[in-house]
């Protein structure tokens, strides 16, 4: 259960051109016996409707979207990056994008900066997957890993795409700078990475959850202590409204829609039924909450 609870705000001393204001960082915490999770916004993503939607029944999604407010041509989505202290480790799940990838995120080192945590703590880094937003974090303004004194986690099955030179020329023109700025951040550490598969135990009391679809080794994260945990999804649950409403419908951000759908209608129902605390990556911020079922879907129930 949540025990404690803290959403700090800090403004933008500037406002980003073309961009509508957000906060720059916000700070949420809940307990798991003596493990402490902290979510920690990287900012927010600016990207185009399309990114998300199409080839989707046009008025059933315009009645969803305006459900929420959602009816302009941007999305603004949130980055929530997950930080686990069990008192022993001190562990980043993504490291957010970097100052390299989009003016709107970017913000962890203010956000670890604002809780007192320096990026020489962090002991171990687990990727969920190595999208822009999850992963051009890792390196600092001197092209060395920034978490200098970390252990690197990843699962085989993601690690293997995106260090395949192949990769950037299969992916499709729109992702093509996604693959190759993942091989050259990825080669930084690949002296310092321990692989995982689907069911481990990657870390006490952290087990890796296959969520394949968003990207082809997409992993969760299920984080537990006595008979509570929470799973931590990355982007395999992408947002609050569309992905909840209609689960099944494919969705843009998914480099396999088919498989997406699959995965996220199988994590809804266990997610629902278990009545298991949730962190997703880009749910409204601070990202904490869980999935009730209703009749014809779910939605997302903020803590």
């Amino acid at each position: 259960m949540i025990t404690r609870r803290k959403l700090i705000h800090r403004a933008a001393s500037l406002a980003i051109a073309g961009f509508a204001p957000k906060m720059v960082w916000a700070n949420a915490s809940m307990t798991l016996g003596n493990v402490q999770i902290d979510t920690l916004s990287d900012g927010h993503l600016t990207l185009p409707r399309g990114a998300f939607f199409s080839d989707l029944p046009e008025d059933e999604l315009n009645t969803i979207l305006q459900k929420y407010g959602l009816t302009g041509d941007q999305f603004l989505p949130d980055c929530n990056v997950t930080l686990i202290r069990d008192g022993e480790r001190t562990i980043l799940v993504d490291v957010g994008a970097g100052p390299d990838f989009m003016a709107s995120a970017g913000q962890l080192s203010d956000a670890l900066d604002a809780i007192g945590l320096d990026p020489s703590e962090v002991t171990h880094v687990v990727f969920t997957h190595a999208h822009p937003d999850h992963l051009w974090g890792l390196l600092d303004d001197f092209d060395e890993p920034l978490f200098a004194n970390a252990t690197y986690l990843m699962g085989k099955a993601e690690w293997d795409y995106w260090i395949d030179p192949n990769t950037a020329d299969r992916i499709g023109e729109a992702r093509t700078t996604f693959a190759l700025g993942a091989k050259r951040r990825l080669e930084a550490i690949e002296d310092n990475i321990t692989f995982f598969n689907d069911g481990e135990e990657i870390l006490p009391g952290i087990a890796a959850r296959a969520t394949f679809g968003h990207t082809p080794g997409h992993m969760a994260l299920q984080v537990g202590a006595g008979t509570e945990s929470v799973m931590v999804l990355g982007d395999c649950i992408g947002n609050h409204h569309v992905a909840f409403e209609r689960p099944t419908w494919r969705s843009g951000s998914d480099q396999d829609g088919d498989l997406g759908a699959a995965t996220r209608t199988l994590l809804l129902d266990q997610l629902a039924s278990e009545q298991m605390h949730l962190i997703g990556f880009h749910l409204p911020s601070p990202g904490i909450g869980r999935a009730e079922k209703k009749e014809d879907g779910y939605v997302f129930a903020a803590d």
